[in-house]
């Protein structure tokens, strides 16, 4: 009896990168991969979307869209290249009006990608009809989601395989029309037997003939066993990728799950072990240069409480490598259960995974609850959609205070429509404005990436990627063999003495740190007198709201700072006229260090 086929989707250049490097990979230094893989046998990819969209025009200073096209060539014209989408979100984190869903979906189609994954964090149903829609009209596969997650002890109401037979069936009601479906766990934190039991009532409910997959990351330790309790449930496809970015905080390697399966009757995409071994070696000699993360490799028995999706958690440590805060991150990570627990069930997967994280790091920087973060505050109030269960009233009333919103229930996409600054007329007048062409690339770039989006057409974007070459800057000689080195932004006293043809390595020391305490962050700090403003913490200048000679007024935001994609609003202590301005925007500023003088 033949074994059965497997569709395997290699996943090593959108969710690979994505969760091992935070995205930071630049296209002419993994294409060889590509062609690799290809001659490997693989002919299902995940090419982008995701966070592989706005990462490019942050971190890479390259085009999502030229990506796709090269990415398209290398793999081959009858390769399934497939991108990852967010409902009405789209690839940004924020929702879209009908004009940009629809834009999306017909750039996606027009540069190389057969199939979109389309999920809403929030499992609501009403988020997926639209994009659906327009996946369909531009003659792209659409492989509709049910995401999942597990949740912290003690609560219930969603999240079990109850909760997916509901989620499924709403779909199944709602006549969005799909090719496949797929229940993705961008957490990996779903027990194996919910795995077993959800994938045995989707197909009783789908039948034999709809393509079913499952997705789910190594970070709590048990994908392994997640994919072969869905295989054994019926499952028809699984994600795996290539080492260097599998395991960890990504999808379990290729060789991995194909050693997992000797013996049973599952056929892994027809793959082979020593094409594979090949394909991974030239993907290693890709790679070697960059910086692998120690939390990427490594499996996590906090995430099943603090459900941080793989994805997520290394693009949220590299922002915090370079904000110089990176200390944090264990309580920001603790932060989160109380977060989740509080926050309306919403599944941890981007939107709603980066709406948690920030609303857990403001907890830890600033004090429980004494900041709430746009996003966890707009999810809350209902903004984004409906959450499984009702968020905590307190919180509710809390978001409602700060963020001077009401809550809502209309749907996100009426409420994303009658937003002008998310209109397309909107979006070229600022294009014409700068001087730039106004294509439908344009646009969308514009329009998902806004402010860095804008400066990437205008040729003022920025590389921001951590190879090892760069890590260890060049050592600055303080005395005959003492060096002062900076790595990964922490600066070490060095002490060698000199061997016959080397050198021995005597002694490293931390050098000592600024004094200004980083734990309390203040919405001011001023060293000496209040006139001087200076950053609550290390971050990247946004935008700075005054000239010198400008009158302001006590508690007036003067400079907007941004960490963690979040805008971090400076105030002036008191009134006064502007005296001095030490910084530019787009520069990088440490925590204490003066902005703004008053006069």
């Amino acid at each position: 009896m033949a074994k059965k086929f497997i569709d395997v989707m290699d996943t090593t250049f959108r969710d690979g990168f994505q969760s091992v490097f935070g995205a930071r990979v630049l296209m002419n230094d993994f294409l060889p991969a590509v062609s690799a893989a290809k001659e490997a046998g693989i002919n299902h990819f995940e090419f982008g979307g995701g966070a592989r969209f706005q990462s490019l025009y942050f971190y890479l200073n390259e085009d999502a869209f030229t990506m796709m096209d090269k990415f398209r060539e290398a793999a081959g014209k009858d390769a399934n290249l497939q991108t990852l989408s967010r409902g009405v979100n789209t690839v940004t984190l924020d929702t879209g009006s009908r004009e940009l869903i629809d834009m999306h979906a017909k750039l996606f189609a027009k540069h190389g990608a057969t199939t979109i994954r389309n999920f809403d964090a929030l499992n609501d149903v009403k988020n997926l009809e639209y994009s659906a829609q327009r996946i369909k009209h531009h003659g792209l596969k659409h492989e509709v989601v049910v995401t999942m997650m597990d949740l912290p002890p003690n609560c219930v109401g969603a999240h079990d395989a109850e909760f997916y037979e509901k989620c499924l069936r709403e779909i199944l009601d709602s006549g969005i029309e799909f090719d496949s479906v797929c229940f993705k766990d961008a957490s990996g934190t779903s027990s194996p037997e919910k795995v077993y039991q959800t994938i045995k009532m989707a197909r009783r409910l789908l039948g034999d003939n709809v393509h079913l997959r499952l997705h789910t990351h190594e970070t709590a330790g048990v994908s392994i066993a997640c994919y072969l309790a869905a295989l054994e449930a019926g499952v028809d496809g699984i994600d795996l990728a290539a080492s260097p970015v599998s395991g960890g905080t990504s999808q379990p390697d290729i060789l991995t799950m194909l050693h997992a399966v000797k013996g049973k009757d599952y056929d892994l995409g027809g793959l082979e072990v020593d094409k594979i071994l090949k394909y991974e070696d030239v993907l290693h000699d890709c790679l070697k240069d960059y910086f692998m993360p120690p939390e990427a490799t490594q499996v996590s028995p906090l995430i099943p409480f603090s459900p941080m999706p793989g994805g997520a958690l290394t693009a949220n440590t590299q922002m915090m490598r370079d904000n110089n805060i990176l200390d944090k991150f264990p309580a920001v990570i603790k932060a989160m259960r109380e977060v989740v627990e509080k926050g309306g069930y919403g599944t941890s997967v981007t939107p709603v995974s980066q709406f948690y994280f920030q609303q857990a790091f403001n907890n830890v920087m600033f004090g429980p609850w004494k900041k709430i973060a746009e996003g966890y505050g707009k999810m809350v109030l209902g903004y984004f959609g409906k959450t499984p269960v009702t968020p905590s009233a307190d919180i509710v009333e809390l978001a409602a205070k700060q963020l001077n919103l009401e809550p809502t229930t209309a749907p996100a996409i009426d409420i994303a429509d009658q937003d002008e600054t998310k209109s397309i007329a909107y979006t070229k007048a600022i294009l014409e404005k700068e001087g730039i062409e106004a294509t439908e690339e344009n646009i969308f770039i514009a329009a998902a990436c806004k402010e860095k989006g804008i400066a990437y057409l205008k040729g003022e974007g920025k590389v921001m990627v951590r190879k090892n070459s760069d890590i260890i800057k060049p050592a600055t000689k303080s005395g005959s063999n003492q060096f002062s080195v900076t790595v990964n932004g922490h600066n070490y006293n060095v002490e060698v003495a000199d061997g016959f043809d080397n050198f021995t390595l005597k002694s490293i020391t931390p050098a000592k740190e600024s004094s200004q305490p980083k734990d309390e962050p203040k919405a001011v700090s001023s060293t000496g007198a209040s006139n001087e403003i200076t950053a609550t913490m290390s971050a990247g200048v946004f935008k700075i709201l005054v000239n010198i000679g400008d009158s302001v007024k006590a508690g007036q935001t003067v400079v907007i700072l941004e960490a963690m994609k979040m805008e971090i609003p400076i105030e002036a202590g008191c009134d006064g006229e502007v005296e001095e301005i030490l910084i530019s925007q787009g520069q990088t500023v440490e925590d204490g260090q003066l902005l703004v003088k008053l006069k």
